[in-house]
């Protein structure tokens, strides 16, 4: 049977659509649902690397000492002693004496990955065997640890969260475009694939067990690699151990980010996916709504294009209630085309791009997002 152009477009604009609308089912699937509630409450750590301080870090980290969980440490790791967020943390400590918190201050070992290489210099200095890897800039409601150790029960190897973007006062308009990214693109990119049993974890929130780690071989394991959280989830999961997604969703605050920092971060996070999953990647424009709306405009005529203006909408919009509620609702409403157009040129560059800038290293990013020195 010959296959006509027309109908490989129709196919084309159909999957992108029913990939957008069934990742919007995906967030209401897991923000809807119930956290378990009879699970006992272990003991946890927390571990925080943090390295230079914005204006939002403080109110970030201080939502962590003021958890309900009856049970859980901080430590803090910071690979200079000269570094800001070493005062922002002391200052914090000495703000909750009642919290069992540290900060170590190490030269951590050689990897790629300053992340990990912060990880694995404070990890032999948390007390308890489960462990919570958070990042400096999360800000999290007091019930967060107890539910993510409530997640954690038999046959799960690793917790996880959603995030959002939350635009703080001075935030400029590229910060409203990074929120509604985050919503829309990154949240169900994330939720889909790992309910359907292919973890795609972001490594906002990450809690699992520390002798469990070390059995599939530590840290050490993701050192020089940059996609860092989805191959820890990939090793719990071909270890047969289940990534679960926790209903909390956590927020990343945004203060006036700018859009070069914004396109950075995207396109850093589009290498990973081309390194990952080059065919899955090459497939991404097909869920544009520019993409969408426009097809089905040469398919259908105008009315075709209102149709797809309408399915993007209720896509961006359904998503965003899904993970905010009806507050600040004209974001989506909005500045849909601001962000398909920067999605589509962060994918546009993204073949061309080499290397990556982090934390005052250049690195090159080869397939599995290997890193080595430029």
């Amino acid at each position: 049977m010959n296959v006509l152009p027309r109908d490989l477009a129709v196919a084309a604009v159909a999957a992108g659509t029913a990939w957008g609308l069934l990742g919007v089912a995906t967030l209401l699937a897991v923000t809807r649902r119930t956290a378990p509630a009879d699970a006992p409450i272990a003991p946890v750590s927390v571990l925080k690397p943090v390295a230079g301080a914005d204006p939002q870090l403080a109110d970030g980290l201080r939502s962590f000492f003021v958890q309900d969980h009856p049970c859980f440490e901080l430590v803090f790791g910071c690979e200079r002693e000269d570094d800001p967020a070493v005062a922002v943390v002391r200052a914090l400590i000495a703000e909750h004496p009642h919290v069992r918190a540290r900060l170590v201050v190490h030269q951590g070992p050689r990897g790629g990955n300053p992340k990990v290489r912060n990880l694995r210099g404070i990890v032999a200095h948390a007390t308890h065997d489960l462990v919570l890897v958070s990042d400096s800039n999360v800000r999290a409601p007091s019930g967060y640890l107890r539910e993510a150790v409530a997640c954690h029960r038999e046959g799960v190897g690793l917790v996880t969260h959603l995030f959002v973007g939350e635009p703080l006062p001075g935030a400029d308009l590229a910060a409203y475009v990074e929120a509604l990214t985050l919503a829309t693109f990154c949240a169900p990119g994330a939720a889909l694939p790992t309910l359907a049993g292919h973890a795609a974890v972001i490594g906002k929130s990450m809690l699992f067990s520390r002798a469990e780690l070390a059995r599939l071989g530590g840290f050490e394991r993701v050192a020089d690699v940059l996609a860092e959280d989805y191959v820890l989830g990939r090793m719990f999961q071909l270890a047969g151990r289940r990534v679960a997604l926790a209903t909390t969703v956590l927020e990343n605050g945004l203060g006036a980010v700018g859009v070069r920092a914004v396109f950075a971060r995207h396109l850093r996070w589009s290498m990973l996916r081309l390194r990952l999953h080059p065919h899955l990647w090459l497939l991404e424009p097909l869920t544009s709504s520019i993409a969408v709306t426009a097809g089905l405009g040469a398919l259908l005529g105008p009315r075709g294009a209102a149709l797809g203006v309408a399915l993007m909408l209720l896509r961006d919009v359904a998503a965003w209630i899904a993970l905010r509620g009806a507050r600040r609702l004209w974001i989506p409403l909005l500045l849909g085309p601001a962000r398909e157009a920067l999605m589509l040129a962060v994918w546009a560059a993204t073949p061309w791009k080499r290397h990556v800038r982090w934390r005052g290293q250049k690195l090159r990013v080869e397939s599995g997002t290997l890193l080595y020195d430029a």
